[in-house]
């Protein structure tokens, strides 16, 4: 674990942080695949907006 936290402390403060997330996945096999694409859509349609004077034109 030393030798670990000396070559990648970025990585291991990361896994460290996340724990809980990364021991419910394999608990309960689920992910947050379905609200990361919503996100992605709602994220593109704001993309496609871009330079529209107001909302109702958008």
């Amino acid at each position: 674990m030393y030798d670990a936290l000396s070559y990648f402390p970025k990585s291991i403060g990361t896994i460290v942080r996340w724990f809980g997330e990364i021991v419910g996945y394999f608990d309960s096999r689920t992910t947050s695949g379905a609200v990361e694409g919503i996100n992605n859509k709602l994220k593109l349609i704001k993309r496609l907006g871009y330079g529209f004077r107001n909302f109702s034109n958008f």
